[in-house]
């Protein structure tokens, strides 16, 4: 019997309710209606405080510990962030910043973000992917732009913006289905490699 796979979002937004939350949601979702998962939704605006000041991850609470270590052990990684001047959050880069750089070696992500206005829209190809392409992770083919006009009450409501979500997915499940880098799960595997 196989496990479910590990999916985790992140999301960059600040606050909740969240657009990126929200957008991060609705993938997940779209997967686990497609391949048995477990779900976990990182929301970073919350760890805020116990990630201010810190250089080091040692430094780190262990309730931001649980969180790295969940999208490090992610086994489809999805990631969302709101645009604020032209790239990720600051917050978002910083949490990234704490994560194993061999820990998401051929996981599969997806990108995602939100922002006022589709100008924006390449913030995914030329912020999030070189992002994760420094991870060694396997980015899927389409990224997801939402602008504020593609929600209501924080709920996806464009219909152009669900279909992309949808064929974003599709495309995705394929990739998901590819041999990984092996990588172990746990600390004493991580000793005896």
């Amino acid at each position: 019997m196989t496990r479910p796979l590990r999916l985790v979002a992140v999301s960059g937004g600040l606050q909740r309710p969240s657009k990126a939350a929200a957008l991060a949601e609705h993938l997940m979702g779209l997967i686990a209606d497609a391949v048995p998962c477990e779900q976990r939704l990182v929301e970073l605006g919350p760890l805020a405080p116990q990630l201010a000041g810190a250089v080091w991850r040692s430094q780190l609470p262990a309730t931001v510990e649980r969180e790295l270590a969940a999208v490090e052990q992610a086994d489809i990684l999805v990631v969302a962030t709101p645009v604020y001047r032209g790239a990720y959050t600051g917050l978002f880069k910083h949490f990234f910043d704490f994560i194993d750089q061999d820990a998401l070696i051929d996981t599969p992500v997806l990108l995602a973000a939100t922002g006022g206005s589709e100008r924006h829209a390449l913030m995914i190809d030329h912020q999030l992917r070189p992002l994760f392409s420094f991870f060694q992770a396997r980015t899927l083919p389409l990224g997801v732009y939402a602008t504020d006009k593609d929600f209501l009450n924080y709920r996806l409501q464009d219909a152009a913006l669900l279909e992309r979500a949808t064929l974003a997915v599709q495309r995705a499940l394929p990739l998901l289905a590819l041999p990984r880098h092996a990588r172990p799960d746990t600390a004493e595997e991580l000793l005896a490699a």
